[in-house]
């Protein structure tokens, strides 16, 4: 459907990606990947028509419709929710404009009534009727609320703005969707629903993200940017990931014949084939092996940062205790005790209310009631949701974590910094300079030379792309101590929480359990909605 031949990209002398090329079909979700700044977006802006290439060509196949996310927040401003939905198909859109405008001429006439006729057919070939029902059934699914349908877009907010425009790029049921970043600033369970949509359309879907269960939900195929080529692969991100880095342990380990090696990679297919714990995934994991080489399975040289934390010291028994914590509107009456090696996942429907909670445990902010202890043996460290205070002053990197250490040797402090990805003269860069993703990682620079027993992290995925995403999902797994922690991968919560405690206005539910036995506890529903009664968004 949509055909890549010859492709390059420069930006002066620096080549992002050259001599591409590559078939996108029907019937599959191609899942774009790549470390950041390797040319993500502009891949899709190319593919798109946004932008030009420097050389070759992208061909799309004549007469279908492609619908792209907006990420113009604003654009819409001046129009009611639905009829930004609808605008989605534009030319069904129009056509709907033209009718109404005839029909409301005060001198409506015969031509007018053969022209509204002609209208008419075109627009119920395109199933206009059932338009404003299909668009409302989009919204409600995303989060917005059938009393929000005919508001402006501008009296909403920007979350509630981002789902409305994923619902434009749904509606219609368009030839080629393309999407990235789509699930930035949804929840878990509006990530899920845009899963189950995507699993059951029929048609060619394109997508970068970082969500990685969202990937593995949807994707059939992976397209990897890596070091100025794009290479296509059967499989999702897990699959390619693992798969990668199976395939990098075998070019280490020339001494296996090519047989065994091929074996090994044949029994690896085999457990992946065989590893699909939920039946939505099935449809995407049959969809991928009958896309599958052998022969494609390669090494990555991509670059994983080297998050390893120590403890300084074994902590005790008493690791933390809460009770009757409160702050208005946020939560009330939180009581709950840490034991040893716990990995709690603190969960809330408004993401403000865990990130005040973690302030409260931090010291940052004081509560209107309640008792916070902390054992005597805990080392606590802590990764803000947002850091930019940190970064306020021009030192350089080297200076800026020499601060936070008690031993002051540059090549000590360098030696942190290169498990972060910072050699060489990135180390010297100044700290006001950075990007979000390159701010986080010194964040986590920070939190391990802290020898930490106790990890306390508010959003700590957020800006980062997937090899630092991946490579601290495994140091957190790995490690011995305690994690309290916040976020919207579910991936990420899935593989590593042992227990949910989650809070609100209305209490606390607290649960001994993973991630997706807690969402499908039917127990739990009813005391779980009652976190919230009588809470607006907009009161937070």
């Amino acid at each position: 459907m949509i055909t890549v031949n010859d492709l390059s990209i420069r930006f002066g002398k620096r080549v992002l990606f050259d001599e591409v090329n590559l078939k996108f079909n029907t019937n599959n979700c191609y899942g774009i990947i790549g470390a950041n700044g390797a040319g993500k977006s502009t891949f899709l802006k190319v593919l798109t028509g946004e932008m030009e290439s420097t050389t070759g060509h992208v061909s799309i196949e004549k007469g279908k419709r492609m619908a792209v996310l907006s990420q113009d927040h604003f654009k819409y401003d001046e129009h009611p929710v639905l009829h930004t939905v609808m605008m989605g198909h534009n030319e069904m859109y129009a056509i709907m404009q033209e009718k109404d405008e005839l029909y409301a001429k005060p001198d409506f006439n015969e031509e007018d009534g053969i022209k509204a006729s002609e209208l008419e057919e075109k627009f119920a070939e395109m199933n206009g009727w059932m338009a404003e029902s299909e668009a409302g059934e989009l919204l409600n699914g995303l989060g917005i609320p059938t009393e929000k349908h005919h508001m402006l877009m501008k009296d909403l907010s920007g979350n509630e703005k981002v789902r409305v425009l994923i619902a434009q790029t749904l509606f219609g049921n368009p030839d080629i969707l393309v999407m990235d970043e789509p699930t930035n600033d949804l929840d878990i369970e509006t990530v899920s629903w845009l899963e189950n949509f995507i699993l059951n359309f029929p048609n060619l879907v394109i997508v970068v993200s970082h969500d990685r269960h969202f990937l593995d939900a949807v994707s059939t195929q992976v397209v990897d940017i890596d070091f100025n080529k794009i290479s296509q692969f059967g499989g999702n991100y897990t699959f390619w990931y693992e798969s990668s880095q199976l395939a990098l342990r075998q070019q280490q380990n020339q001494n296996k014949k090519a047989e065994e090696r091929k074996k090994e990679l044949q029994e690896f297919i085999a457990r992946f084939s065989a590893n699909v714990k939920k039946s939505k995934q099935a449809t995407s994991r049959k969809k991928m092996l009958e896309n599958l080489n052998l022969e494609e399975i390669k090494p990555s040289s991509r670059k994983y940062p080297a998050i390893i934390f120590t403890q300084e010291r074994d902590a005790g028994d008493q690791i933390l205790n809460v009770s009757g914590l409160s702050l208005a509107p946020y939560f009330e009456d939180v009581s709950f005790s840490i034991n040893k090696g716990d990995k709690v996942f603190f969960y809330s429907k408004h993401s403000i209310i865990t990130t005040k909670f973690y302030q409260v445990l931090n010291g940052e902010i004081e509560s209107d009631s309640g008792k916070i202890e902390w054992g005597v043996t805990i080392n606590n460290a802590y990764l803000p949701n947002h850091n930019d205070e940190y970064f306020q002053s021009d030192l350089s990197l080297v200076d800026w974590l020499r601060q936070y250490s008690e031993e002051k040797d540059e090549t000590f402090i360098r030696g942190f910094l290169g498990k972060m990805l910072f050699s060489g003269d990135e180390a010297l860069k100044q700290c006001n300079v950075l990007s979000g993703g390159e701010k986080v990682r010194c964040m986590i620079s920070k939190l391990m030379l802290s020898n930490p027993n106790l990890l306390l992290l508010d959003e700590p995925l957020n800006h980062l792309d997937l090899e630092s995403i991946t490579a601290f999902n495994n140091s957190l797994k790995d490690f011995k101590g305690t994690v309290l922690f916040t976020s919207h991968d579910h991936h990420f919560i899935q593989s590593i929480a042992d227990r949910i405690i989650e809070i609100g206005p209305g209490g606390v539910v607290d649960k001994p359990t993973d991630y997706d036995s807690y969402r499908e506890d039917k127990e739990l529903t009813e005391r779980r909605a009652e976190l919230y009664q009588g809470l607006q968004l907009e009161e937070i």
